[in-house]
């Protein structure tokens, strides 16, 4: 459903942002991440002289390299475009966050890295969403590659792919109560544990 139709506005910034998953030939997994922030009008900046509309004022990428176990293998970002000269000097210090583990107060250990005058503050806006697109990746390509293995040795009675997805982000205990969805009130905790089920009997029966 789309939102509602806006009063009489104009356009004037324009921020992108796309992650991609990969899983690599050696086992390991790639997350890479650009992000592009643009201008609908031109402008003035001391550094490259004048921008021009849809120019990117800002363009990042990185790439995290992650192993099974979600231990970034290594870090890689880069500073196309940036509005002060000095602005890529900072990316290469992203790969001081190789080692850490995307898990709970990773962003924490990562800001203690690059976070304030080594870093930049559009790559670490990037490195939240990346982490959940590393769990993303990793949790469902488990889970599928087990069924996998499991049907070609006979097996067929084994769970469905989003319980073992759920397994894989730590079992329900972990994402009660984290969203709508997965309120203990909620339809979908009454199908899939009707044990944590805390809304009312006739919604838990039907469903």
């Amino acid at each position: 459903m789309p939102l509602s139709p806006p009063v009489e506005r104009e356009k004037l910034h324009t921020r992108a942002i796309v992650l991609d998953g990969y899983r690599r030939s050696d086992g390991l997994y790639d997350i890479e991440a650009r992000l592009t922030d643009t201008k609908t009008y031109e402008f003035e900046n001391d550094d490259r002289g004048r921008i021009e509309p849809g120019e990117a004022l800002h363009g990042m990428f990185m790439r995290l390299t992650v192993d099974e176990s979600m231990v970034i293998q290594s870090c890689e970002a880069a500073t196309d475009f940036s509005p002060y000269a000095i602005c890529p000097q900072a990316a290469p210090n992203f790969a001081r966050l190789a080692g850490l583990r995307i898990q709970g107060g990773f962003l924490k250990a990562a800001n203690e890295r690059v976070g304030g005058p080594v870093g930049c503050t559009h790559l670490r806006e990037l490195l939240q969403q990346m982490a959940t697109v590393v769990i993303q990746t990793i949790n469902p390509a488990r889970a599928r590659r087990q069924m996998l293995a499991e049907r070609a040795a006979g097996k067929t009675d084994g769970p469905p792919i989003d319980v073992r997805i759920t397994a894989g982000h730590g079992g329900a205990g972990r994402i009660l109560n984290s969203c709508l969805a997965y309120g203990t009130d909620s339809p979908v905790v009454a199908r899939r544990w009707p044990e944590l089920y805390t809304g009312p009997k006739a919604d838990a029966a039907a469903s």
